[in-house]
This record gives C-alpha cells, structure tokens and sequence, in this order.
C-alpha cells in the first residue's frame, strides 16, 4: 500500500505497453524466429548431406536456442507470445482484451511470413514458394494437437509459478523435446504453420495440409487452457504473465 499510495499522491498511475509497441514487438519477434526455422532448415539441409537426421537437429536447436533469446528479448514489450493460440489462450483467462487481439493475430501472421522471406533471401531463394512438403494424415494432425497442448500446459504451468525468468528456458526447451516425439516435428503455431506453406524447403508444409494443422492446434490449445483452469481455479490471475510481464509505463 505505500507504494500506492505514493503513486496516488504524485499523480502517476501505471498502463500496459503502448500497444503499437507491442505488435511490434509481436512482429519483429515472430519473423525473426521464422528466419531461424527455415533459415537453419536450409543451412542444415545443405550441410547434412542428405542425412535428414542431421539436418532436423540442427534445426531443432536453432529453434530452441532463437525461442529463449527472443522470449527475453520481447517479453518484457508484448508477452512475446509469437503464437495465435498462446494470444487467444491469453485473452480467455483476461491476460489481453480481446480487442487487442487481431492486432497480435495480423502482426504475428505478417511476421512470419516476413521471416520466410528474410531465410529465402539470405540463402538465395525465391522470396515465397508454395511448398510441395506433405505433411498429412491423422497421426500428422494427432501430433498437432499433442505438441500445441503440451506447449500451453507448459506456458500455463510457468505463468502460475509466476518465475518469468524461467518461462523462455521451458518453453524453449519444451519446443526443442517437442521436435523429436511429435510426428509432425512439433509446428504448435497457426502463424507458423501458414507462413511455413509458402517455402518449399526443408521445414515446408504444403498448403493444402495447413487447415488440419491449425485446427488441429486450436483444439490442443483449448484443451489444454480448459484442464489448467480447472487444475488451477486462480488461473486468470496468472494470465497477464504470459508469456513474461509487461513492462509497465508510467504516466503523468
């Protein structure tokens, strides 16, 4: 209470980021990290020498090393939620109103289709591709759904302990495990998944394949958000943690 109060007597009060700032936040976060999946894709393709196993690992680490620095990086600005499903999931527990969140969902698609771009011509590439990579079937959209439940369990999990300092490290490391036991090499993120159809190189998805996927997503989102409020009644309090706080701005 003594901080409050000394905020009330000096006529300062506290408001969430700007939200300009924090699409673009969303957008700067979100087409590096797609610059990363294709781009160590690519790299790891030609370096493998046809050994896909090389070649994944490569891009899984690239991934998982990009999501902790990017998570660091942006949290503190947007959430660094880089993902329509962790946005949407937010705002039903009233971690962001929902008028914000067509901002979040056209900066995080128009991101990461900027990201694609930016792998494509660093390595000499068409700007966008569709991609002829056929990821399709019920085990491909089975594995959606696991890896984008496991992938909210564990924001959900971490925004609970409230420790932000070791969000970016667990989710990091979730979508790095996530790569490997998940069929579909673990895409969990709508944007992702649209902008990944337009390169046909290493980590493509053809479109024809992208709805599964994304509904396959959106329901492992759900059930996901769904069985954490239930394990966790006090889950809305937590929401404005994910996946790290925001910085707040002082106002006059």
């Amino acid at each position: 209470m003594p901080e409050a109060s000394a905020h009330a007597s000096s006529g300062t009060r506290r408001a969430p980021p700007n939200l300009a700032r924090r699409v673009v936040a969303e957008a700067t976060g979100t087409a590096l990290l797609l610059a990363t999946v294709v781009g160590s894709g690519i790299m790891g393709e030609r370096l493998a020498g046809g050994n896909v196993a090389v070649a994944l690992l490569a891009n899984t680490l690239a991934t998982g090393a990009a999501l902790v620095a990017l998570i660091l990086t942006f949290g503190p600005v947007s959430g660094a939620h880089f993902n329509p499903t962790v946005s949407l999931a937010d705002a039903s527990q009233g971690g962001i109103g929902w008028r914000e969140v067509p901002a979040y969902l056209v900066a995080q698609t128009a991101g990461a289709l900027a990201g694609v771009a930016a792998a494509h011509a660093m390595f000499g590439e068409p700007l966008f591709t569709a991609s002829r990579h056929a990821r399709a079937g019920a085990a491909q959209m089975f594995s959606e759904f696991v890896a984008t439940f496991g992938l909210l369990a564990v924001v959900w999990g971490c925004a609970r302990l409230q420790r932000p300092v070791v969000v970016p490290f667990a989710v990091g490391a979730y979508i790095t495990a996530a790569y490997w036991f998940t069929a579909s090499t673990s895409f969990a993120n709508p944007a992702v998944t649209l902008a990944r159809s337009a390169t046909d190189t290493f980590s493509g998805i053809r479109p024809a394949d992208v709805p599964g996927f994304i509904a396959a997503q959106l329901a492992g989102a759900a059930a996901a958000t769904f069985l954490f409020r239930w394990l966790v009644p006090t889950l809305p309090r937590a929401a404005g943690e994910v996946l790290m706080p925001h910085e707040e701005e002082r106002i006059h």
